[in-house]
């Protein structure tokens, strides 16, 4: 694997676009290829406005600081070129689109990465949708419904899971993707992205949870503590069984301190 991050954050203070006040107070990561880094923190300590940052969410901004992605300026870019650059977002709270069909939401995705005037072929488009399906261990009937469109939290989540395996992102940032899904539904989102990961081994993964469980299923290299805007703490899988033992008592009074 190359020794150049894919993800490099350096310095970031961010906050909400319309407010004074920094969420994000300086933070530093670096996340190579192929790895999975899991964000872990308290309510308000800022892990979704650093996913929300890296995707361009516009009702964010960042003040300071600098975020690079394969060597490129992210900060720089419209959040849909960030998306033809790679980074994928799977969002907490994923939106509706009735009237919108799966295979015709992929496809659209698909033909805005290639150039003008160049067309994706239908056929080549169902076959990797169906493929794609069946690495997943879907029904083919799932592409024809609505995008998330009276789904469940699990089918939304199995739904993004789709997204990233026709898309392959470089990197795959996970905004609390196992928020509210029973060990069903987080297991068989933990085991699409554990598929795509062993398909392509280069594919970067970063999670913000609140909860160990997940990482149960998907190993982190390295977890993060992030408190009030800062990584307080990095270090392998065994900090996450920490937090889950003593939570995040010690670590808001050392940051106090």
């Amino acid at each position: 694997m190359s020794d150049s991050p894919i993800l490099a954050v350096k310095g970031l203070r961010a906050g909400v676009a319309d407010e004074d006040l920094d969420i994000l107070k300086g933070v530093d990561l670096a996340l190579g290829p192929g790895e999975v880094h899991a964000i872990m923190g308290p309510n308000g300590s800022g892990k979704s406005t650093l996913a929300k940052v890296i995707a361009g969410h516009p009702g964010y901004e960042a003040r300071g600081g600098s975020v690079e992605f394969g060597g490129e300026d992210l900060l720089e870019m419209e959040p849909d070129e960030r998306a033809r650059a790679g980074v994928f977002m799977a969002f907490q709270y994923p939106a509706e689109i009735p009237g919108v069909s799966i295979a015709n939401f992929l496809r659209t995705a698909l033909q805005s990465r290639l150039e003008d005037g160049e067309e994706l072929d239908l056929f080549d488009f169902q076959e990797l949708l169906m493929e794609r399906m069946e690495l997943l261990g879907m029904d083919a009937s799932f592409a024809e419904r609505h995008v998330n469109d009276g789904f469940s939290g699990g089918e939304k989540k199995r739904n993004e899971i789709l997204q990233m395996a026709v898309l392959k992102p470089a990197l795959a940032v996970m905004d609390e993707t196992d928020s509210g899904l029973d060990i069903d539904a987080l297991q068989v989102v933990a085991r699409g992205v554990n598929a795509l990961r062993e398909e392509n081994p280069e594919m970067s993964v970063l999670l913000i949870t609140h909860y160990q469980r997940v990482l149960s299923h998907i190993v982190p290299d390295t977890v993060h503590v992030v408190v009030d805007g800062r990584i307080v703490e990095s270090g392998g899988p065994e900090v996450a069984l920490e937090l889950e033992a003593q939570g995040y008592e010690e670590y808001r009074k050392a940051h106090a301190a």
